[in-house]
């Protein structure tokens, strides 16, 4: 059975996006509603700087349709200041609030800083266990070459975490696509950043990436037979306006787009 695929945008509150992606005259309030008429899954960037509050996490989940799903990524104060180290505590706070979202809890995304090379494999080796794997999934992104080796794989598919595929410029694309051939869980976790931050406007497409995401597209195809689930998240520096380049590659895996024009027609309708 074919895994199922999910493709959404890395994070959902931009203006840039008004008129370009949400209808004219959209408010700030009703951007995650709106956004999940388009897409089945967002990835959020704000839990990476604070522990989210019951309330705002609550929120999210009563803006959203059943069957949507959230990718919310482990706070920095657990990747990056303490390295992973002495954070169970901190741990367990954030994993119950992210289990008010309840059913729209989709995955959790362990974001490694550059500076977190493979001399501290101990600390991620004595950090794996401590996750219930069993009961919500887990990915990892690191952002050095040195992790990608044979040893550090098997680790994550010991304990069922997701290597994060990444298209960015700290691991080669050719390297990650082949990565595509061994997953690491049954969840499979993509992110397209983009070799820079130079776009500092975000309403239309600026570089054409249509060979970097039909490379992709045959790449998920392949992994759609190893996995039972795939996220796939586009920032805005992937090529300027992350919801086109999401609907680019719905088309290229055969899914139907919702397109800007037909969330306006939805709206007109309430």
């Amino acid at each position: 059975m074919a895994a199922t695929i999910r493709l959404g945008t890395q994070g959902w509150n931009y203006d840039a996006w008004v008129g370009a992606f949400y209808p004219s005259g959209t408010k700030a309030p009703d951007y995650l509603g709106v956004y999940s008429r388009a897409f089945p899954t967002v990835e959020i960037d704000s839990t990476f700087y604070a522990i989210p509050s019951v309330r705002s996490v609550r929120g999210w989940g009563n803006k959203v349709p059943e069957g949507f799903k959230f990718a919310l990524k482990l706070p920095q104060e657990i990747t990056h200041d303490n390295r992973l180290r002495e954070s169970g505590d901190l741990t367990n706070l954030f994993l119950d609030r992210a289990r008010e979202l309840e059913s729209k809890l989709g995955i959790i995304l362990i974001q490694l800083g550059p500076d977190f090379s493979p001399t501290e494999l101990p600390a991620l080796a004595a950090f794996l266990p401590t996750l219930p794997t069993r009961e919500i999934p887990f990915a990892i992104e690191f952002r050095q070459r040195g992790w990608i080796n044979e040893g550090v794989l098997a680790l994550l598919k010991e304990y069922k975490v997701a290597l994060t595929l990444t298209d960015a410029r700290w691991i080669p694309r050719k390297q990650m696509l082949a990565l595509a051939e061994n997953p690491t869980s049954q969840t499979a976790y993509l992110r397209w950043m983009g070799p820079n931050r130079d776009f500092t406007d975000y309403s239309h497409i600026q570089v054409d990436r249509t060979r970097e995401l039909n490379a992709w597209a045959t790449a998920i195809k392949g992994l759609q037979t190893r996995v039972k689930t795939i996220y796939g998240f586009v920032n805005n520096h992937f090529s300027g306006h992350s919801p086109e380049s999401v609907r680019q590659l719905q088309r290229l895996l055969g899914q139907t787009p919702v397109t800007p024009d037909m969330l306006g027609e939805q709206i007109s309708l309430f």
